[in-house]
């Protein structure tokens, strides 16, 4: 089979650098057509940097970064510097980028990217706030019908929240954004907390991937441990959840995963629960069921195949 055409949005933090390490390290089952920056964990200044810095630390300076907004569509930004720290990428002491960011704005390039490749061929990959997706929808109507796919990263069910009692922080921070996208029709495989917090950096999987002794490989561990910290303090677990590899891993070994198909809602009103993804899991009403939610994972061979694609970069 050829490989899966992907635009990976993104908001790096270090798990997003192990996302787009994973897809990088994986050109049999994807292809990266681009990155596109969007403000989330860290201001866009700092996610336009460290997209460009892991694509460097692949060996894949070719990628094109593009940066895209730099707020939300209708609120003011939240950020996560309290997990990721000031860098977005902190752990490992690494170089500024000399590979160049792309003139052209990150909305711009998803609509003449879907716009230019055949109908149906282009799947994106979101693993921060929607905001550049739900723009570009907004502003080209017409590509709607033209994703494949959109495999994410946000939102939980029994799990609840983590920067709300409610509300996961992708969803939190643009719900908006996030309402726009799960109701325009598009196909929609979502990786919530409940199965992310299935995948957690134990001490062991992490020492396996340092032990690699490639560059990348070492720069991933001490971001793990630097990210890690604050969840191990929150959770009490061994190890912290490795949320946004779900995305590409899914795309690369999906039998890695199981879920349900189910209606996915965005609360955009109340102040107490704002960014909450209600799903409907049980199917307790008869609403179109507009994503396929992701419960299981196998941790195990989530974390052979995230060591195995490391050891290759």
């Amino acid at each position: 089979m050829a490989a899966r055409k992907i635009i990976i949005d993104t908001d790096p933090g270090q798990d997003d650098a192990a996302a787009i390490l994973l897809a990088l390290a994986s050109p049999e089952e994807i292809e990266v057509l681009g990155i596109t920056a969007v403000a989330g964990n860290v201001p866009l200044a700092l996610t336009k940097r460290n997209a460009r810095i892991v694509c460097e630390l692949a060996g894949r300076p070719d990628i094109r970064v593009f940066a895209g907004c730099d707020k939300p569509m209708n609120r003011d930004l939240v950020t996560a510097e309290h997990v990721h720290g000031k860098t977005g990428l902190d752990g490992p002491d690494l170089p500024e980028p000399t590979m160049p960011l792309q003139d052209a704005h990150a909305v711009d390039f998803l609509i003449e990217t879907l716009r230019t490749e055949p109908e149906k061929t282009v799947t994106l990959c979101a693993l921060g706030p929607l905001t550049n997706l739900a723009t570009a929808f907004e502003k080209a109507p017409d590509i709607v019908a033209r994703v494949q796919e959109i495999v994410l990263m946000g939102g939980g069910y029994f799990e609840g929240g983590n920067i709300t009692p409610s509300a996961e922080f992708n969803i939190y921070v643009d719900p908006e954004a996030a309402k726009a996208v799960f109701g325009a029709g598009i196909p929609i495989v979502m990786m919530p907390l409940d199965v992310t917090h299935q995948l957690l950096c134990l001490k062991e999987r992490v020492e396996r991937i340092d032990a690699i002794g490639r560059p990348a490989a070492q720069a991933m561990a001490a971001m793990l441990r630097y990210y890690e910290r604050f969840d191990i303090e929150k959770y009490g677990s061994d190890g912290g959840p490795l949320h946004d590899p779900s995305v590409t891993a899914y795309l690369i070994r999906p039998e890695l995963f199981s879920g349900r198909m189910c209606n996915v809602e965005i609360e955009t009103a109340s102040e107490l629960t704002l960014g909450e993804t209600v799903i409907d899991w049980w199917r307790v009403t008869e609403r179109k069921q507009n994503a396929m939610v992701i419960g299981k994972a196998d941790a195990d061979g989530f974390f052979a195949l995230l060591t195995e694609r490391l050891a290759r970069l």
